[in-house]
């Protein structure tokens, strides 16, 4: 049986801050606003709230060219024409071109679901306000068909955002927020475990040395993530990388092996050369 609060799963290791978050959002019926940078494990929050907590999940995807009304539903009146001129008798019931989205699936949802609206600051500016109603009052109405659409249970609403743009006042007012914070090494250490439980803890403490010293690098285009780290070790392990590749004392005079899984752009690959290169000419052997 479910828990009817959230506290991370098997392959989802939530902080403290974050599972106190996501409940408190539950029990003020307010969508729950997160944000964090890139790698954080904000979309699959949403995933993992859903199974843990044994609902279904609605996944509402944004890109630039999104528009509010797509979560709600969309009119063909392009296939109602067609079928007009074809003769087709199902044109008299326009309900035959009506497309629901996300929202309204959620809000047909005969159990509570999980209502995922990710990456909401891709789309324009007046994405979020346009929503602001809806949201709500959990209700909307479809014109043509005259029908007003009403949530039969308050989904659990969760909102990314990669802080493209800054989102409209009325809208965070709206929402409980929460902001992750990239897990410092004791959190990351758990992370690892989950994907590889049978990591030797040597190499894991050598793995995590040298990532967390590439991130603190300064002037970084990209700081390597939590997914780019955990492709890194696989490539560690399946190439038979030697521990002294690692080492402390070798991570400050050479670019880690395989360091294409963590710096992602020649700006950064050549910042790091430059770094090395002036350490070993610091620091001579």
């Amino acid at each position: 049986m479910a828990d009817d609060r959230f506290s991370g799963t098997s392959s989802y290791i939530a902080t403290d801050d974050l599972s106190m978050a996501v409940n408190a959002a539950v029990t003020l019926q307010r969508p729950i606003l997160i944000k964090g940078e890139p790698g954080t494990g904000k979309t699959q929050l949403a995933i993992e709230v859903a199974r843990s907590l044994g609902k279904p999940l609605y996944e509402w995807h944004i890109k630039s060219t999104t528009k509010a009304q797509q979560g709600l539903y969309e009119y063909d009146a392009v296939a109602r024409l067609r079928d007009s001129q074809l003769g087709d008798d199902k044109v008299h019931d326009i309900s035959n071109y009506i497309m629901r989205g996300k929202v309204w699936e959620a809000f047909d949802s005969k159990e509570q679901p999980v209502l995922l609206i990710d990456e909401i600051d891709k789309a324009d500016i007046e994405f979020p306000n346009d929503l602001l109603q809806e949201l709500d009052r959990m209700e909307f109405y479809v014109y043509e068909t005259k029908e007003l659409v009403a949530a039969r249970t308050r989904p659990i609403i969760i909102i990314t955002s990669n802080n493209e743009k800054e989102l409209p006042d009325a809208f965070l007012r709206r929402c409980f927020f929460h902001y992750i914070k990239f897990p410092d090494q004791k959190t990351m250490e758990k992370i690892v475990d989950v994907h590889f439980p049978m990591l030797k803890k040597e190499l894991l403490t050598e793995a995590l040395n040298a990532f967390y010293k590439v991130r603190d690098v300064r002037g970084l285009k990209k700081k390597p993530s939590t997914s780019e780290l955990l492709d890194w070790i696989k490539l560690l392990l399946v190439e038979d990388i030697p521990l002294e590749a690692l080492r402390s004392e070798n991570s400050r005079s050479a670019i880690p092996p395989l360091y294409g899984a963590l710096l992602k752009n020649e700006q950064d690959v050549h910042l790091f050369e430059q770094l090395v290169f002036l350490d070993r000419r610091n620091n001579p052997q």
